[in-house]
């Protein structure tokens, strides 16, 4: 099971993102789970979850649907010496807000 970290970034823009639009909290909150129960590294890239490489300054960053307007930057990285997978949470918020 890979470990969610959350930057203090990605908490801000949570909470204010979920002010905003509280009937997507849940569903934000479900897509959290289902990116951190993946068992393996191509499970990120379910259909369900749209994930996708960003492209430009964004470079190296990763992104996932949560709703019709709402997106998750994120990056994975892994501890060379344990294989162990985190996903770095990095933003939140609507598409033009993210990228």
């Amino acid at each position: 099971m890979r470990e969610l970290i959350l930057t203090p970034k990605f908490e801000r823009a949570f909470r204010k993102f979920v002010l905003r639009n509280p009937k997507l909290q849940q569903r934000i909150e479900k897509t959290l789970a289902q990116m951190k129960l993946a068992q393996m590294k191509e499970d990120v890239y379910l259909p369900n979850l749209g994930t996708h490489s960003l492209k430009g300054q964004l470079l190296g960053l990763k992104a996932c649907s949560c709703g019709y307007d709402c997106r998750i930057i994120f990056s994975i990285e892994v501890e060379p010496e344990t294989k162990q997978e985190f996903i770095i949470l990095l933003d939140i918020g609507t598409h033009d807000e993210v990228y």
